[in-house]
């Protein structure tokens, strides 16, 4: 209980005593310890409609393996909800360079409308989409390749199914031999399964039967071809050339088949001319009192959808959904809780204006406030800590010891300015110093490289009190996403007009750190 865990500081300094105690209590207050998550399998099981399912796209085939997994995972979650709401369209909230969006439109042909306020972002959707051109005519050459192995192979076996399915009909016409006498054909159901068909088959001898069944083995070539058409027809226009049904070797139709291929094209080409794009990028910043009508024209019955949506986007991507009745459901996957802006952080400022944090009643009732260096530490991924893959303590030192030199030497305290990833370009300390100081803006020509040495040698003995206290911010990571995650949560069950409201655990923290879904359903 909380009395154990106290245990941890010493009472009169406050200072940490029991790391092991520490580490325990911050276990024990993380969110997959507290039992409020619902696991993904009962939400795709309670949401499982009559949906056909995927057609097994891959998308590790065009995007790294940490961006595969979150989009395979999250965009069959998507068409579950989209499915069970009977919705079609889905508005990708931060859509970044289309990851998701282009995913849901090809592989669940979703219309998607991916927004975004980088125009780079939106511009480099685009050119995905030109790259997946030739992707998919890849693809599609695999599927004409598999169709003419599984057409040779099924030639190669239709001697013996015809064989079998001759001695079956035999069978059955002696059987039925009197009641065959006064009619001229027999109609039976299922006799010849092997074939393909789940209709009545009518049947006159055994001749016309072996033709039946050949025609069998065709409306399955048919089938699969079918099936790599249906892939390509679930794409964007603008992501693959028209493929026409006439580049695939099925042989010849019966008119049933003829009929039943003529309906698909013309279902396929209304669909086509009703949607001339499934997936749609634009540009536009997101606020909590974005009017989306005045984005997208055709807003209809639809959800929302944010994978990795940064600071507040992740928070007003919920008061949006609260705010409109045409938005159905809401999936979003925040991250970057450092930079979240937070209402009690400085009380000096304005009040009256929309907050990242808290966003229910209860927290705010509470004036509760957690800070850059918390929200900072709730960036840390303890799961991968965890399997080996260390802090870059070298980087962090530099950082940590270019802060007292800039604070000593030139009396800065803040800068709106950011040093970056300039760990990774700099030769030394010396040169990692030297580029920090130009990026913020500060003269270096008084800066000695002796006096940055000295610096360096005057700390380089703390590097591992920096690690150990590096370590504990990792352990105390999971405690301060977890208040974070279940404020937004607490706000959609405070909201009256929300049927359903969750967490759910969705990625693999290794391969994805920040894994939550807030998920709801209007």
């Amino acid at each position: 209980d909380d009395d154990i865990f106290s245990r941890a500081f010493c009472e009169n300094s406050e200072k940490l005593v029991d790391v092991h105690l520490f580490a325990l209590a911050a276990k024990y207050y993380s969110l997959s310890n507290l039992g409020v998550c619902t696991p993904l399998e009962d939400v795709l099981e309670a949401l499982k409609g009559d949906s056909e399912g995927a057609m097994g796209i891959k998308p590790d085939e065009f995007m790294n393996n940490k961006k595969s997994h979150e989009v395979q995972v999250m965009s069959e979650l998507v068409d579950s909800i989209a499915n069970y709401c009977g919705i079609k369209q889905v508005i990708d909230i931060g859509s970044g360079k289309g990851y998701l969006s282009s995913f849901l439109s090809m592989q669940y042909n979703l219309k998607v409308y991916g927004i975004d306020s980088s125009s780079s972002n939106t511009n480099g959707a685009h050119e995905r989409n030109r790259k997946l051109k030739k992707h998919w005519r890849a693809y599609q050459s695999r599927g004409k390749e598999t169709l003419k192995r599984q057409s040779l192979e099924m030639a190669n076996d239709r001697p013996v199914e015809n064989e079998i399915n001759c001695k079956t009909i035999n069978e059955e016409l002696l059987n039925n031999a009197n009641s065959l006498q006064n009619q001229d054909q027999v109609i039976i159901q299922d006799l010849v399964p092997s074939c393909g068909f789940t209709e009545m088959t009518t049947l006159k001898t055994s001749t016309e039967t072996e033709a039946d069944s050949v025609t069998g083995a065709q409306s399955h070539e048919t089938k699969l071809s079918e099936e790599v058409l249906d892939i390509i027809n679930a794409l964007p226009v603008d992501a693959v050339e028209d493929f026409s049904s006439s580049h695939c070797n099925c042989g010849e139709l019966c008119e049933e088949e003829k009929v039943q291929r003529k309906m698909t094209s013309l279902k396929t080409r209304a669909r086509k001319s009703s949607e001339s794009n499934l997936y749609f990028p634009l540009t536009s910043f997101i606020t909590a009192e974005t009017e989306l009508n005045d984005i997208i024209t055709d807003l209809e019955d639809c959800m929302m959808v944010g994978l990795h949506t940064c600071g507040d986007l992740a928070a007003n991507t919920l008061r949006i959904f609260t705010a409109k009745p045409e938005i159905k459901a809401v999936c979003s996957v925040g991250c970057c809780y450092h930079l979240l802006s937070e209402q009690f952080e400085n009380p000096e400022e304005c009040r009256d204006q929309v907050w990242g944090f808290p966003m229910c009643q209860y927290l705010k009732d509470k004036g509760w406030c957690c800070g850059r260096n918390a929200r900072m530490s709730a960036c840390l991924a303890l799961e991968r800590v965890a399997v080996g893959q260390m802090l870059p303590t070298e980087s962090l030192f530099y950082r940590a010891v270019l802060q007292v030199i800039i604070e000593e030497i030139y009396g800065v305290t803040k800068s709106d300015r950011h040093v970056g990833k300039t760990f990774s370009k700099s030769s030394s300390f010396i040169d990692y110093v030297r580029r920090s100081l130009k990026k913020l803006e500060l003269d270096d020509s008084k800066l000695p490289d002796s006096c940055i040495m000295d610096y360096y040698e005057k700390y380089k003995h703390r590097m591992n009190e920096l690690e150990a206290f590096n370590m504990l911010k990792v352990f105390l990571a999971p405690c301060i996403e977890v208040l974070i995650l279940l404020d937004r949560l607490c706000y959609l069950k405070e909201q009256e007009n929300i049927a359903w409201s969750g967490l759910v655990k969705l990625f693999d923290p290794v391969k994805s750190p920040r894994c939550y879904a807030v998920i709801a359903l209007k």
